[in-house]
């Protein structure tokens, strides 16, 4: 099972795997129905949930009713106990937006909910993050996890980021985190094989160490690395999946 997710996630195109997983999840939803785990996004639990990643394969960490992985549920967490973003309509761009949360978010009662991406076809607009077709000062939440580590040009995406949230707007930029070093980048590292070998996957340009805070201040962000796993038991970071050491970079746009 671990080899053929492995294989899934390195052989087939994302768009296509995206399409893929919507007809087969709901057979997986019935099939790992039973006691162990939770998966809050939907309520349900499992007796237990699918691996899955592009070079080492983590077990016990997909959702088979959500397709959520462990930093999805945690955020999921996070926005329903800490924040108003299911009580409080708002104005939300969500970039490469994930399955676990899509349908659920435009469900919610916003003013509005845009999804934009230049590749996925869950998205409602194709966009280039560097170059937001949006307003300035147009949106309260900006959701855009997973995305930077992928852009050359990140301080450049990070201040269109900026510049479309209103004053007091909230960004949640997710991206997977080396704490203990300095971001690790390289231009010349172009080889897929060897930008997953160096940065963790075939399209990262890089892996962000401890300087990623000072990289979104510098584009005008106020941040708090909030550490929101702590917050749970051990017990509980089991019953839901959840990651231990998972960072969820809150930036709010000053005035």
């Amino acid at each position: 099972m671990i080899s053929l997710f492995r294989l899934a996630l390195q052989y087939i195109p994302r768009p296509l795997l995206l399409r893929v997983s919507t007809v087969i999840y709901p057979l997986l939803d019935i099939w790992y129905r039973g006691k162990g785990h939770i998966d809050p996004i939907n309520g349900k639990s499992y007796r237990k949930f699918l691996p899955y990643g592009y070079q080492t394969q983590r077990t016990n960490v997909l959702s088979p009713g959500t397709l959520s992985l462990e930093r999805h549920r945690l955020l999921w967490l996070y926005f329903e106990r800490e924040t108003n973003f299911f009580s409080q309509p708002a104005d939300v761009l969500h970039l490469a937006p994930e399955q676990a949360f899509q349908k659920r978010f435009k469900n919610l009662a916003h003013r509005t909910y845009i999804t934009a991406d230049l590749y996925s076809p869950l998205a409602d607009i194709r966009a280039d993050i560097c170059n937001l077709p949006f307003s300035d000062r147009q949106f309260d939440w900006v959701i855009c996890n997973h995305v930077l580590e992928h852009i050359s040009d990140d301080a450049t995406a990070m201040s269109e980021l900026n510049r479309v949230l209103k004053p007091g707007g909230i960004a949640i930029l997710q991206v997977p985190l080396q704490l203990d070093k300095e971001t690790l980048e390289d231009d010349n590292i172009t080889e897929p094989k060897e930008r997953a070998r160096i940065f963790g996957q075939y399209d990262h340009v890089r892996v962000y160490g401890n300087d990623y805070q000072l990289r979104l201040e510098k584009a005008g962000f106020k941040v708090k690395m909030i550490r929101y796993a702590e917050q749970f038991s051990k017990e509980e970071q089991s019953l839901y999946c959840i990651p231990p050491n998972e960072v969820i970079p809150v930036c709010v746009k000053e005035s």
